[in-house]
């Protein structure tokens, strides 16, 4: 399917909202052991392969002259990418959860129990009470609105020359030589790079990642865990709330991303997210994580009744 093709299967949520505001259109912006950026996986049996679109590159989205249709092709492109790293994280969470359940653990489950620690940088014994409750709290999803307005923001909108170059829409950094690319206004002295990744989905989950690990992210994971609780619905203007250290501007860009969020109607993928979700099978949440074509994520065409594992 053609960008502009795929733009129009999102443009209705984007006019209906154009109709009561504007479009908030942000300038350029910028924003961290072997699962260090690369958005890997940790090897697990109910974990399907992925499918070979999540492996290309991103699109050009310069050529948009029209700021409405630039947008939904972005959304359009990152949301299906969204679908598939939350879908996979959802698995591993209720494989984490089986484990929980049993009386004795086998060597190979002690084993992916100590990969997912050292991922996500949880310090407890092994099999222990704390080990399953702070995994449980890392290992989680992020919702779609955030995910997509932090990547038009660090991306400008995937024009910017490290989402190019690099795949990387979330301006994360690395911090050995050669592992991205060299800000051009990096200050004299200073080692970091901004990540290169093989894709853009590899991106959106080492994204996923740092927000699920990251000490400056505390408080987000506090907030997604009091709606867990509450079993309320996972916010991203709520999430914001925890991105106070993704920034030097500290909460101008807490309500930079809300506004975002807000403008641009992207509350309307949390919505269709959810809906995807709800009651999944762990077979169907696996078709799921293995939709063979991406169009096959877009909202309202996420229906397991029209097997997505197939297309």
């Amino acid at each position: 399917m053609s960008a502009g093709k795929r733009a129009m299967l999102l443009m209705a949520p984007l006019i209906a909202f154009a109709i009561g505001g504007g479009f908030y259109v942000p300038p350029e912006g910028g924003g961290q052991s072997r699962y260090g950026n690369s958005g890997s996986e940790p090897a697990l049996s109910s974990l399907p392969p992925l499918p070979d679109w999540a492996n290309d590159d991103l699109p050009d989205f310069s050529g948009y002259r029209d700021t409405t249709e630039k947008k939904a092709a972005f959304f359009s492109f990152l949301y299906p990418r969204i679908v598939l790293a939350n879908s996979r994280i959802l698995i591993e969470r209720d494989y984490l959860d089986s484990l929980a359940g049993k009386e004795e653990l086998t060597s190979k489950e002690y084993r992916w129990l100590a990969r997912q620690s050292e991922r996500l940088r949880v310090d407890a014994e092994p099999g222990s009470k704390e080990q399953f409750t702070l995994l449980r709290k890392r290992l989680d999803v992020i919702p779609p609105s955030l995910i997509l307005a932090q990547a038009a923001n660090e991306s400008a909108w995937g024009t910017s020359r490290f989402a190019i170059k690099g795949n990387n829409l979330f301006g994360q950094w690395c911090f050995s030589k050669g592992c991205g690319l060299v800000p051009l206004g990096r200050a004299e002295g200073a080692s970091h790079e901004v990540a290169s990744f093989p894709s853009p989905y590899r991106s959106v989950r080492a994204y996923i990642q740092n927000l699920n690990r990251h000490p400056a992210y505390q408080l987000l994971r506090d907030v997604r865990l009091r709606d867990r609780r509450n079993n309320g619905p996972l916010s991203g203007l709520e999430l914001a709330e925890g991105l106070l250290g993704y920034s030097e501007r500290g909460e101008e860009y807490v309500e930079e991303i809300r506004a975002m969020i807000h403008y641009n109607n992207l509350e309307f993928y949390d919505d269709d997210f959810r809906s995807v979700i709800r009651d999944l099978s762990p077979d169907s949440l696996e078709q799921l994580a293995s939709t063979k074509v991406e169009t096959g994520l877009l909202p309202r065409q996420s229906s397991l009744s029209s097997n997505p594992a197939e297309g």
